[in-house]
């Protein structure tokens, strides 16, 4: 390495999918939410007038409503779940955008998605963008839960408890379980990460966790966030070190483990 040269700050980028890659204005997210109270109504039989409501306290409390579902005793198959929430989005509306796909492209650190949502999802938003070929992997829902790892958990009183259905536990976002167990998984240093997502919540756990924090969408600081960017695409004049110092990665450390899914 040049000694005239600095270390670079950053040796991976952490990236949110939704509403971070691309604007709110999209509409998918609202439409996402539509499409999982048509699911809570139909397949799961909840009261109709109860599912607005339900959907936005379980997201809260649970970091996803399918989480927040699962958690209350709700039996449903987590792909036939996600294939109806994201199986009728509006995924045109998402159109390619060459300038952040040479701005990713540009940086020299390693860069990973790391989503609540499902890989279909995660892959069919980076085709749309196009930008399939800028990241490593994915981390995503199949990531953090894999089958054999779901654990049913009985409810605390054990007379009668075979009467009602087990509990199950999601991992995702906001959780800080969620995040130590992405900085693992992609086998990072969360000090030398930025992990960039519009959720404020979210941005406060990987404060916790011990990540670098950059909330997107907004133009001022935030509990836990370090920096501020109100679009993705400032990211170069609002964080020019990304690009400083020559970054060398040790060429026998994986880039990342095998449970990542890979883009």
């Amino acid at each position: 390495m040049d000694p005239t040269r600095s270390e670079a700050k950053y040796e991976c980028l952490l990236f949110d999918l939704d509403d971070t890659l691309y604007p709110l204005s999209s509409g998918l997210i609202l439409s996402c939410r539509k499409n999982i109270q048509d699911y809570m109504l139909h397949h799961l039989k909840i009261e109709e007038s109860k599912v607005p409501q339900m959907c936005v306290d379980l997201y809260k409390e649970y970091g996803t409503t399918g989480a927040g579902l699962k958690a209350l005793g709700f039996k449903f198959d987590d792909d036939e779940f996600h294939a109806y929430a994201h199986g009728r989005l509006p995924y045109e509306t998402l159109k390619p955008d060459p300038v952040l796909k040479n701005l990713l492209l540009s940086m020299p650190q390693r860069k990973i998605v790391f989503t609540n949502a499902d890989k279909a999802h995660a892959v069919k938003v980076l085709s749309r963008l196009g930008l399939e070929d800028c990241f490593e992997g994915i981390i995503c829902f199949e990531t953090l839960n894999p089958p054999t790892e779901l654990k049913n958990e009985d409810f605390a009183d054990s007379e009668g408890a075979n009467d009602v259905e087990p509990k199950v536990r999601i991992l995702c976002k906001p959780s800080v379980e969620a995040m130590e167990a992405a900085i693992k998984i992609a086998n990072i240093d969360p000090r030398k990460t930025l992990f960039f997502d519009d959720s404020v919540r979210n941005i406060a756990a990987g404060k916790e966790a011990g990540l670098r924090t950059v909330i997107v969408g907004r133009s001022e600081h935030v509990p836990g966030a370090d920096m501020a960017l109100e679009s993705i695409h400032n990211i170069k004049e609002a964080i020019p070190e990304i690009w400083e110092g020559e970054h060398q990665q040790d060429p026998n450390l994986p880039t990342a483990v095998e449970t990542v899914v890979r883009a």
